[in-house]
């Protein structure tokens, strides 16, 4: 069933108004964990859990320039930077060690498409149908458009692998908090296949921990930040979802969810101060 126009309408014009209320769609919580799964041969590799791409000026030079239109829509010149600096670094680590990660891979500006495949091999939390089907897609995808150009921060499950290009916190921890929520699943590979057609789960989940974590913390100014980045992002997911049912006018309503979520972010972050 589709929405009609002017019900997609309604639903649109009330996100828009949300800033106006300071709304936080994304309330701290965090994700409930009651077991881990994690492949023993990652949990005992003995290769650094942090791995950073060899600075290579052109590829990365090209790499900022390809990350310009998500530059503008975050609003953030740190985003696809292809250099992570310590305190995103920091912040990851802390993460991982808080949540008993240990498991994990995060690769700062590294193409590693052989190491990462081995990963996949090794990642037996995930039942191979899943690996070698979709968790090879995702490794020759990485391989084909490599993140050092294309940008693009994310978690691969099948690899259990954080790939970052851009020198946020926030977006760092992000993508830890997606590692946290498939690392306590048992069926990782149908949750990862499950991402395809309803990331929104995913993406609120993930972000709604991230504000949980920090609030726990006590980090203020990590929290104003993370209101003006994860607020916007997740627009992105919410007009992407909004814009299925009505094509014809998907890329209005993308951008003004993103918009809404600039305003409420920064809504948020000003009620803070």
């Amino acid at each position: 069933m589709t929405l009609k126009p002017h019900r997609l309408f309604a639903v649109t014009l009330a996100w828009l108004l949300l800033p106006l209320a300071g709304c936080r769609v994304l309330s701290p919580t965090p994700i409930p964990v009651a077991s881990q799964q994690m492949a023993p041969a990652l949990v005992e590799n003995t290769d650094p859990q942090f791995e950073f791409g060899q600075p290579q000026p052109i590829i990365d030079g090209v790499g900022w320039v390809f990350g310009i239109p998500d530059k503008i829509l975050l609003w953030d010149r740190r985003v696809n930077r292809h250099k992570i600096s310590e305190p995103t670094i920091s912040a990851t680590a802390d993460y991982l060690e808080h949540n008993n990660l240990p498991h994990i891979k995060v690769r700062a500006n590294q193409y590693a498409p052989l190491q990462d495949w081995k990963r996949l091999t090794q990642n037996t939390t995930v039942a191979w149908p899943w690996r070698y089907t979709l968790g090879t897609l995702s490794v020759a995808g990485e391989a084909i458009l490599p993140g050092r150009i294309v940008g693009g921060d994310h978690f691969n499950p099948f690899t259990q692998t954080i790939h970052l290009y851009s020198d946020i916190p926030a977006v760092a921890l992000h993508e830890a908090a997606h590692a946290k929520d498939f690392t306590r699943r048992t069926y990782q590979g149908s949750y990862a296949a499950a991402y395809l057609f309803v990331p929104l789960w995913h993406e609120t989940l993930a972000s709604q921990d991230v504000f949980a974590y920090l609030e726990e913390r006590q980090d203020v100014p990590a929290i104003i930040e993370a209101n003006r980045i994860l607020y916007p992002a997740y627009g992105t997911y919410v007009g992407g979802a909004l814009g299925n049912f009505v094509p014809s006018y998907s890329l209005p309503i993308y951008y003004g969810m993103v918009i809404a979520g600039h305003a409420n972010g920064r809504m948020l972050s000003e009620q803070m101060r």
